[in-house]
This record gives structure tokens, sequence and C-alpha cells, in this order.
């Protein structure tokens, strides 16, 4: 009929009735209250004469619970089969039923909390049970990502010709070599520069140059230029480090420090005190101290654009710069970028991404980008597509950021990823405290094989310093005052931001002062295909 089309079908827990769990309930409550009552009856004979009473069995006590609701005072009434001789008074009987009753309410909380608790200990032995398997499991993929990066290396530069091997070199002006030499190893003071000198003023006279690219005894030339002027330095250990003391040391605003060397942080945190506060994201514990920064890199990624940045920030040291690779590197940002923006937008923590990327229950969060409210549109049929779509490029993809995520499986790491509130207030308000904040961490040279820690302290640096952009743009002239400093200390091996070349040739304009320290040129190429250019050498 077509009244039956609406209605509730039997067993699929809408009707309108009496629930199920309620029904059995009140079964259970009605049987323990007639055997209490039974007993507390029996009880109270064996108590008052001292044999069970007769006629006083289980099948007649509904009927004597009838009788007692009607007359509680008249027990003889409520058992007419039994002499009343051998019945208790009501005083008696009452007091054991209420004895049984409260003896029965706190066995039965007790068994409650038992059973809950067993619940919660047996939820966290599965989860770490699980979390230990897919731990295991990303070990296995790493191991096999390195078998495919080691067995493709021969294929791949078979594929790859001179020329795009050689395409940054052959970018460079042709009389660029001699003088970028002199301006490099000038800052140097141990080194000799002599023979190169001569060559880095072959330079059209109309051209005005920096005080730091003319190689001048090292007794007048300066160390650093202006807090204003960025800087590209290529050099030592002890020079760079030399640099950048001296850089903190004389930042009038806001300093940004990257470095592996946690004696730079020694060295400067008091003087930098005095000026605003000093915070410290050191996921890696290199540096002798108790208050370390926590910080989520689901920070902020409520918004897509910035999901989208931290994403590339993320897979920036373990990215293949190869063009073959690039399908699977944008895959790769496309997950990762819908993943942040899935948690950040519900609540959830940085280790669910951690999940998603080891496979577990990767399209939840395709279900939360369809259906939460703040989601951004079309991140769920984005993610629905790169999950779906190419299974051997996804699998490589999601290799890549387990990759990525491969430092996660330190305690350590685990908790400078998990902040608290007072972390997040005092990171959004040290640059406009003029404070300051040392990222540091490990030095590695071939970061796409093992990168540590370096997807965190560049998704950090990078997030600051998009802050400090975001923070120029709100201002009436539209640059930071006063400046910014960035001093970036063996940048390329601990934190090799993505829009560094960017930000040497356009950051000045909105007050932000970057001084970039690499050990060489080719350390520079092996993460950056453009050119590390300052303003005055452009």
């Amino acid at each position: 009929m077509a009244g039956n089309g609406g209605g509730a079908r039997p067993g699929d827990g809408k009707g309108g009735g009496i629930p199920d769990g309620l029904l059995i309930g009140l079964l259970a409550f009605l049987l323990g209250v007639t055997l209490m009552a039974w007993t507390a009856t029996g009880f109270a004979g064996l108590l008052a004469h001292g044999a069970w009473p007769d006629g006083v069995t289980l099948a007649e006590t509904p009927l004597a619970l009838r009788r007692l609701i009607a007359a509680p005072h008249d027990l003889p009434a409520a058992w007419p089969t039994t002499p009343p001789g051998e019945l208790s008074g009501y005083g008696l009987f009452w007091g054991l039923l209420i004895g049984e009753l409260m003896v029965f309410v706190v066995l039965t909380v007790f068994v409650m909390g038992v059973v809950t608790r067993w619940r919660a200990v047996r939820a966290d032995r599965r989860a770490e049970r699980t979390e230990r398997l897919a731990l295991l499991e990303q070990a296995r993929r790493e191991e096999r990502a390195q078998r495919r990066i080691q067995q493709g290396k021969g294929r791949a530069r078979g594929r790859r010709s001179k020329n795009e091997e050689y395409a940054y070199e052959a970018a460079l002006p042709a009389p660029a070599p001699e003088p970028d030499a002199g301006h490099r190893t000038a800052p140097v003071p141990a080194e000799p520069v002599t023979e190169t000198a001569p060559v880095a003023v072959v330079e059209p006279a109309t051209q005005p140059l920096p005080a730091t690219t003319v190689p001048v005894p090292a007794a007048t030339a300066p160390t650093v230029p202006s807090p204003r002027t960025p800087l590209v330095l290529y050099g030592p250990a002890a020079t760079r480090r030399t640099t950048a003391v001296e850089a903190i040391r004389e930042a009038e605003g806001p300093v940004l420090v990257v470095t592996s060397d946690p004696s730079l942080w020694a060295e400067t945190k008091d003087a930098r005190a005095k000026l605003g506060p000093v915070l410290v994201y050191d996921p890696g514990h290199l540096c002798d101290t108790p208050d370390r920064l926590h910080w989520a890199p689901t920070t902020g990624c409520e918004q897509a654009d910035r999901a989208a940045d931290r994403a590339t920030a993320l897979l920036a040291p373990v990215r293949p710069q190869a063009r073959v690779d690039a399908a699977t590197a944008d895959t790769a940002e496309t997950l990762l970028r819908c993943w942040l923006h899935a948690a950040a937008v519900d609540g959830r923590p940085f280790r669910q991404v951690h999940r998603w990327a080891m496979g577990g229950n990767a399209h939840e969060a395709v279900r939360l980008l369809r259906t939460h409210p703040k989601a951004a549109p079309g991140l769920a049929g984005l993610l629905e597509s790169a999950l779906t779509g190419h299974p051997e490029r996804r699998e490589m993809a999601q290799e890549l950021t387990i990759r990525a995520f491969g430092a996660l499986s330190s305690v350590h790491v685990r908790d400078a990823c998990t902040p608290n509130r007072a972390d997040a207030l005092a990171l959004d308000s040290f640059a406009t405290e003029g404070g300051s904040l040392y990222v540091v961490g490990e030095s590695i040279e071939t970061p796409r094989s093992g990168p540590g820690t370096m997807p965190l302290l560049t998704a950090l640096a990078s997030d600051v310093v998009e802050h400090g952009r975001r923070m120029a743009a709100r201002s009436s002239d539209g640059r930071l005052d006063p400046p910014m400093t960035l001093v970036l200390d063996d940048v390329a091996a601990v934190a090799p931001l993505p829009r560094l070349p960017d930000l040497l040739r356009s950051g000045q304009t909105q007050g932000i002062a970057t001084i970039a320290l690499l050990r060489s040129p080719e350390q520079a190429r092996s993460q950056w295909t453009q050119q590390l250019r300052t303003p005055s050498t452009l």
C-alpha cells in the first residue's frame, strides 16, 4: 500500500516504538527486583525463625510483589500460601530488600567502571599496535622507494641531455664566474683572494656596486651590509658563523634564524632576549634547553592557499628535480594540500595527516572535504581524483609524502608537532614584539633519500616569512618597519625555502632583509633551479 512506502521497516531502529535497549533494560530491572524480593523474604524468615519459610518460591514472587505494592505492611497477605508464623515482620523484610538494592547499585557502578577502563586500555593498545604496524609499513615503503631511486638513477641520467644537466650554468652571463668568485670569497679573511681580486672589478664602471662586492682588504671590508640589504655569501662554516652572529646582533627588528649550529643560538640568545621574546624550534633536541616551541604543520591550513604553500614547503626537501618526476611531485603536493586542509577545518591533529599519508582510511579526508561547511570548494573532487586515478603515480606520490614524514617515528618530533595555546600565541606575536625565532636542525646534504626534520623546519620557516609578508601588505607603506631580518645559515642543508630566490630579489621592498649563507654555489644549485641573486647583482 501507499502508506507502507514511507513507514519505518521492522528492525531498522527508526520506528516510533520503545527502543530495544530500553525494553531489555526494563526486563532486566524487573527480574532483578523479583530476585531480590524473593531472597529478602527468605532471608528475613531465616533470620527471624531459623528456617526458610514454606511456600516462598521464585514463581510466587511476582504476585507477592504486586500485593506488597498495594499493602507494604501486610507481609502475610503477600504470601497467602505461607504460614504467617514462618514470616518475619515487614521492617526486617524491607531493610533486607533496601540493603540488597544498595549492594546491587554499588556493584553495578563498579562493574561499569571496570568495563569502561578495560575498553579504554584495549583501545589504547589497539592504537599502539596499529601505529607500530604503520611505522613498520612506512619503513618497508621507504626501503622500496630507495631501491626504486637507485634503480632509476641510471635510466634518468641516460635520458637527461647535457643541455638540461647544465641549464643552470648556461643561464649565467659569460663573465660571471670570475667576478662571482671574487665576490663570494671577499668576505672570507682566511682565504687568499688576491688572484681573483683584479677580475672582480672588470664589471662596467657605470653600475654602482655595494660595499660587499668590492674585494678590498679584510680590515676595511664590512662583514655584514646594512640590515635592509640582502646578501648571499658562500664560505666555510667559520666565516658563515661570524657573519651570522654579527647580523643577529645588529638586527633592529624581529629575526628568523635558520641554522644547524646550536652554538649560534647559545651565543646570541641573551642579547636578543633584551629586545623581545626568544623562541626555539628544535624538534631534534640539538639545543640544551627545555623551553622549545611546539608547532603543528596544520596551523593556518583552514585557508586553501596556505595549505597549498604548506604542502609545497613540506615536500621541498624530498621533491625530485627530474622533469620525468614532475607529475608524481604534483600529485604528492595535491594529496598533502587536501589532507592538511581537511585536518585543519575539522580540528584534527597533525598525526591524522600522517595516518592518511600512510594509507590509513585516506578516503575519510574526501568525506570531510565534501561535507564540512568550512571546506574549500573543489578540493574534495581534486583529492578523490588523485586517490583513484593513476594507481602507480598515486603510490609513488604517497611514498614521497611518507619519506617527508619519516622523522615522525621519533617521539621528540611527534611532540614538537603537538602545540598548545601558549605556543600558538607566542609564534603569532613574536614578530610584532621584535622577538627572535631560532629554527635549528641537522645539516643533511642528501635530503631526498632521508630528509629527517627538514620538511618541518622548511614549513615553519616558510610560514614565518609569509606571515611577515602579510604584515607588510597590511602596513600603510607596504613594508615592515623595523625590518625583519632572515639569517639563513646553511639554509640549503637545513631548511631549503622554496621561495628563497624570489625573497632575495623582492624581499627588500617589503622590509624583509635576507642573509643567505651557503657552503658553495653547487650546494645552492642542488636545491634551487633559479639563481640566488640579490637586487645589486641583477
